[in-house]
C-alpha cells in the first residue's frame, strides 16, 4: 500500500514538473514558431500553431537589415568580460568574508545585496554623464564595467555561500604546509569550489547576456549587444511580429545552447554543499 502511494506521488510530481516546464517553455516555443511565419500569418486570429506556410522570410530580412554577428560578438565580449572581471574581484572578497569574517561581514553582505534594490533609472543620468566625460559611451569597456558592477553583489553572495561549505581546516592545513594566500586561493580553494564557481559563472553570463536597460541607454551601434538588436525591430509603424520573433530567436539561440549543454554543471553547482 505504501509503495503504491509512493508510486502515485512520484507520477503526480513528475507530471506536475513536466507541466510547469512546458508552461515556462511555451513563450520561447511560440516565438520560434512565429519566426517562421509571414507577417500576415503572425498576426492572424485565431493563430495557427503548426499548420501554416513555413518560411525563412523573417530571417532573410533580419540578416539583410542588420549585422547579426556584430551584435552577437558584442554580447559575447560583454558577458564573458564582465564575468571574468567579476570573478577576479569576487573570489578574494568572498574568501575574506567566508574564512576571515568580522562583526561587520554580515552587514556588508546585506548592504551589497541591497544595492540590487536600487532602481536603475535612479542612477542613469549621473552614470551617463560620467561615461560621456570619460568617452565610454557606446564602448565595450564601459558596458563591461557597468555589467560587472551591477552583477557583482550576486557573484559575491553566491561564492560566499559556496565557500562557507568548505571546511576551514583544509585551508589551515595548506597554510601549515607553506601555502601563501595566492596558492591557497588558486590551488586549494578554487579546485574544491569548481561546481559553485561554474554555476556562478553561468548565471552571471546569462544575466549579462539578457541585460537590456543599460545596453539600450549607453550604446547606439559600436558596442550594441543582441538586446539592442532586438529593440531595433520596434518602429513607429508598429511591431513586425515575424521579424521581431526571428531577431529574438537569433538572440536567445546562443544562450539556450549554452544552457542546454551546461545544465548538469549548473544544477550540480546550485546544489553544491546541500547534503553534508
Amino acid at each position: 500500500m505504501a509503495r503504491a502511494v509512493s508510486t502515485r506521488r512520484k507520477v503526480f510530481f513528475t507530471i506536475l514538473a513536466w507541466a510547469v516546464g512546458l508552461l515556462i517553455f511555451f513563450p520561447i516555443l511560440w516565438t520560434i514558431l512565429t519566426s517562421f511565419k509571414s507577417e500576415g500569418e503572425a498576426i492572424m486570429t485565431p493563430p495557427h500553431f503548426l499548420f501554416f506556410d513555413w518560411t525563412l522570410e523573417g530571417y532573410h530580412e533580419v540578416q539583410a537589415r542588420s549585422n547579426y554577428f556584430l551584435y552577437m560578438m558584442n554580447s559575447v565580449w560583454l558577458s564573458f568580460g564582465s564575468t571574468l572581471l567579476g570573478l577576479l574581484v569576487a573570489v578574494p572578497a568572498a574568501w575574506a568574508m567566508a574564512f576571515s569574517p568580522t562583526k561587520r561581514t554580515r552587514g556588508i553582505l546585506l548592504w551589497m545585496l541591497s544595492t540590487k534594490m536600487l532602481p536603475a533609472v535612479g542612477v542613469l543620468i549621473p552614470i551617463y554623464l560620467i561615461f560621456q566625460k570619460l568617452g565610454l559611451l557606446d564602448t565595450r569597456l564601459g558596458l563591461i564595467v557597468v555589467l560587472f558592477l551591477i552583477n557583482l553583489p550576486i557573484i559575491v553572495w553566491m561564492l560566499y555561500t559556496y565557500f562557507k561549505e568548505i571546511p576551514g581546516e583544509i585551508l589551515e592545513a595548506a597554510r601549515m604546509d607553506g601555502a601563501n594566500l595566492r596558492k591557497e586561493i588558486l590551488y586549494v580553494l578554487t579546485p574544491m569550489a569548481v561546481p559553485g564557481i561554474a554555476s556562478t559563472v553561468l548565471l552571471n553570463i546569462i544575466l549579462a547576456w539578457n541585460e537590456a536597460f543599460w545596453t539600450l541607454n549607453l550604446t547606439t551601434h559600436d558596442a550594441a549587444p543582441l538586446t539592442v538588436f532586438i529593440a531595433s525591430y520596434s518602429s513607429p509603424e508598429g511591431l513586425f511580429w515575424a521579424k521581431l520573433s526571428a531577431a529574438s530567436t537569433l538572440a536567445i539561440a546562443p544562450i539556450l545552447v549554452l544552457g542546454w549543454f551546461s545544465q548538469k554543471q549548473l544544477v550540480r553547482g546550485l546544489t553544491f554543499g546541500a547534503v553534508k
